[in-house]
């Protein structure tokens, strides 16, 4: 039997591995931080870290994510469909907490983690940890249940 690949099957394939690469990194970020927290020295480099990952993977796969999306959408002349719905909202709500809250967030603590140099953290930027570990948290539940509603297509 001839395998028999097509467009939308690649495009799929695409659209699922952008969701891995781009928020992977994040189910591990409450055990670094953990780590983080208890060795205040390197609380600037893991901020610096985690605004890479943020730059260099979530930001640019949201857009892949989005784009293969509407193609795949699309091509299943699905976007009535309560699933597509909600992926397309869990993208808009993803990004806006990175753009809105995480990324100043982050800056914050590296500019908190630099005057501090490596001393205990101060109870602000305690707070701020806290904070960035709600929304972190926020926005993995996010996707856990898009990655649900995606694979059982509730109400289609």
């Amino acid at each position: 039997m001839p395998l028999a690949i097509t467009l939308y099957h690649a495009v799929l394939a695409i659209h699922i591995l952008a969701v891995v690469v781009a928020f992977g990194a994040t189910f591990a970020y409450g055990l670094m931080f953990g780590v983080a927290r208890g060795r205040p020295e390197i609380l600037g480099g893991f901020y610096r870290m985690i605004q890479a990952i943020s730059r260099r993977l979530i930001q640019p796969g949201l857009g892949v994510i989005l784009i293969a999306g509407i193609y795949l959408a699309s091509k299943a002349d699905a976007f009535s469909k309560f699933y597509v719905q909600w992926g397309f909202a869990a993208v808009i709500v993803l990004g806006a907490l990175e753009g809105a809250l995480i990324a100043p967030a982050l800056r914050k603590g590296i500019a908190a983690a630099d005057e501090e140099a490596g001393g205990e953290p101060s109870s602000e930027h305690r707070a701020l940890i806290r904070r960035v570990g709600l929304v972190g948290g926020l926005s993995d539940l996010i996707v856990v249940l898009t990655i649900f509603v995606m694979a059982t297509k509730p109400f289609s």
